[in-house]
């Protein structure tokens, strides 16, 4: 699980730095869809990292380590 975490942590890093060279080189040779294309490189910087959450927070749950203190288990065992 670790290194699927690792993996996906690099992954998102590179899409995210990909966006901002590719924002960078277009404002600087001017191009007209810079401004698209920093707006990209924003939403994407707050969307990829809530993703990769969710997706592990996901599986966490349905794998069963993510069960909170409490629950139908503990209640059966005080009966």
């Amino acid at each position: 699980m670790k290194s699927a975490k690792r993996i996906l942590a690099l992954a998102a890093a590179v899409v995210i730095l990909g966006l901002y060279v590719i924002t960078f080189f277009l404002g600087v040779f001017g191009s007209p869809n810079t401004k698209n294309w920093l707006m990209a490189s924003v939403v994407m910087t707050v969307v990829v990292p809530v993703l990769i959450y969710a997706m592990f927070l996901v599986a966490r749950i349905l794998s069963g380590r993510g069960a909170s203190g409490g629950g139908e288990k503990e209640d059966r065992e005080k009966d």
